[in-house]
């Protein structure tokens, strides 16, 4: 049980805004996975501003340092390792997916509340298209309910798996806003075999929304938890999200 968490991330008065960025065009994961890397060590170093860095990817799996071998039912599209907590999950065009690159040593050095209040940003950021996301004690992620499928039925629209590195976050969330929903029946997303949980999107739900508008939800949404962003440019590549040197220390936190 993860009780009652802590929400809210702000950093100290007179901090430097996170930088924001959108890519315009789909990313391919290994060179967002190096970029970010690179990016979370400048950080820790002191050389570049944190970041909040909006993506689509091509259809693909990662999966995370719980996965389970069984737990892949058919292979359909690029099967991706990765350092994230957690197990297989699925991204693809129409799922916006947020890379977010934070200091939690400016801020708080408490992953769970880190956790809690990416959480806690996905909610909020439904709620300006009126549907109403949920936290779970024992699932990671942000849920909505489905009573029109039968009692106790809820649906994740958003997973969340991160990694720590020198208190810096790398990876975030993936909010489903438009994807295919059947690219996710080649895992079991996030492991979480009950059937009564299944997984859905804004669209799905009869939200219709383009990117941009989303995007700008979460922005709205961010600064009250975690503070001013600066930065609105779109880029079409991995281009100046950072260079640096690899670093040995981490840790994963699990989405599910």
């Amino acid at each position: 049980m993860r009780g009652a968490p802590l929400i809210g991330m702000l950093p100290a008065a007179g901090a430097a805004p996170v930088e924001w960025r959108v890519s315009d065009q789909r990313v391919a994961y290994d060179a967002a996975l190096a970029a970010m890397t690179a990016r979370a060590e400048a950080i820790a170093r002191g050389e570049a501003p944190e970041l909040v860095w909006l993506i689509e990817h091509p259809s693909l799996y990662t999966a995370g340092t719980s996965a389970q071998p069984q737990q892949l039912l058919q292979a359909r599209f690029p099967v991706h390792a990765v350092g994230r907590g957690g197990q297989f999950t699925y991204h693809g065009p129409g799922q916006r997916v947020g890379y977010v690159m934070l200091d939690l040593k400016r801020r708080a050095p408490d992953v769970r509340r880190f956790v809690a209040t990416l959480e806690e940003w996905i909610i909020r950021t439904l709620a300006a298209f009126n549907v109403p996301g949920e936290r779970r004690e024992d699932r990671i992620g942000v849920w909505v309910r489905r009573p029109d499928k039968g009692a106790g039925f809820e649906d994740k629209i958003a997973a969340i798996g991160i990694r720590i590195q020198r208190w810096v976050t790398l990876h975030g969330f993936a909010l489903n806003v438009e994807p295919d929903l059947t690219h996710f029946s080649g895992i079991v997303p996030c492991g979480v075999l009950d059937a009564r949980y299944g997984v859905t999107s804004l669209a799905d739900l009869g939200v219709t929304v383009s990117m941009a508008e989303v995007d700008m939800a979460l922005r709205d949404g961010f600064a009250p938890l975690f503070g001013a962003t600066c930065g609105a440019q779109a880029v079409d590549s991995t281009e100046n999200v950072s260079p640096g040197r690899r670093s040995a220390s981490s840790a994963a936190v699990p989405a599910r």
